[in-house]
């Protein structure tokens, strides 16, 4: 962010009608910024010298063809808030990465059996090399826009991932760091480092680390991008992560895999954090609306992320407690 008291800026233009191209220009510029509408003609960007060059750029277009603009800081007072603004900004990269996430998904299918070893064919490594390279322009670009982190990216880095194991077979390519995390103590007493603004993937497996991995855990939150490396920390469901999405899993379930854990109440819990995080309908659980509309709530009534840990972590000792009992055939019982 830049030196202003003022969190945001405004775009608030007038564009002539004709020629209609203009507009067209006009908007596809704004998009490119990542700018958010709030009103008709009225444009966000989060405050800093980058986004105020951009916006300068785009009034200079607007007028150059007979419009008029002015660019404002601005601080919200009333009506709309910034956590509302922030979740607008989130909601169009998460719509962006969907896209990605989607082509990512054809170009697997197109591959054939996901997890198999043999070498692909010259021809198809050569075009899977192509989309590859084509994927990961597109998650550039946006990544560059995604001023919030939206959760959408690791799903994304996920499945590319995964195609590009399938140009150098998985077994070629040990990983060392996760092998290390994995280690007999290495991961006891640590940092875990992930995003801010956590959601239901880093909420669940925060919860996770701390009753199933490391009860001593201590979380550290960073910006959106901040993929800087402290010894001795470990960090999760973030870009370049130890612990991250992998293929198809999130990252609750590649803790579950990556540590061995076996207690078959996680099971059930992995599956409505997947559905809610990937929404791509693997577990069609009955539980995922009502879960979901609790995690939903924690995140709008705090942006505090320890809280968000904290009330979260209730929720899921809830359901671990619920289905521990049901597989082991406990009966529930209900006070009048």
């Amino acid at each position: 962010m830049g030196d202003t008291a003022n969190p945001w800026l405004l775009l608030i233009h007038q564009i002539p009608p004709r020629p209609p191209y203009v507009r067209v220009k006009i908007w596809r510029r704004l998009q490119a910024l990542g700018a958010v509408a709030i009103k008709n003609s009225v444009y966000a960007l989060p405050a800093s010298d980058q986004a105020r060059e951009d916006f300068e750029w785009t009034r200079r277009q607007i007028l150059e063809i007979k419009g008029e603009a002015s660019v404002c800081e601005a601080r919200l007072v009333d009506g709309l808030t910034d956590q509302e603004l922030r979740a607008a900004f989130v909601a169009a990269r998460e719509a962006d990465y969907r896209d990605i996430v989607a082509e990512a998904r054809a170009v697997a299918r197109g591959l054939g059996r996901r997890r198999s070893r043999r070498p692909l064919a010259e021809e198809a490594a050569a075009r899977l090399e192509t989309a590859l390279a084509r994927l990961e322009r597109r998650v550039a670009q946006v990544g560059a826009i995604d001023f919030f982190g939206a959760p959408g990216r690791e799903t994304v880095e996920g499945l590319l991932r995964d195609l590009e194991a399938r140009l150098v077979p998985a077994r070629s390519k040990p990983d060392p760091g996760r092998k290390a995390a994995r280690s007999a103590g290495a991961h006891r007493g640590r940092v875990w480092v992930t995003r801010s603004g956590v959601h239901v993937d880093r909420i669940a497996s925060a919860w996770l680390i701390r009753t199933q991995i490391d009860p001593d855990a201590t979380f550290r939150f960073v910006a959106a991008g901040d993929s800087r490396r402290r010894e001795g920390e470990l960090r999760f469901d973030m870009f370049e992560a130890e612990f991250t999405h992998d293929g198809d899993l999130c990252t609750f379930e590649v803790l579950v895999r990556d540590f061995g854990l076996t207690d078959a109440a996680l099971a059930p819990i992995a599956e409505i954090v997947h559905e809610i995080d990937l929404r791509d309908g693997k577990h069609a659980r009955p539980e995922v609306p009502g879960i979901e509309r609790l995690i939903a709530g924690i995140a709008r009534s705090t942006t505090d992320d320890e809280e968000r840990l904290r009330r979260g972590a209730v929720v899921l000792d809830a359901l671990f407690s619920f289905f521990r009992r049901r597989r082991s055939g406990a009966a529930l019982t209900t006070e009048a």
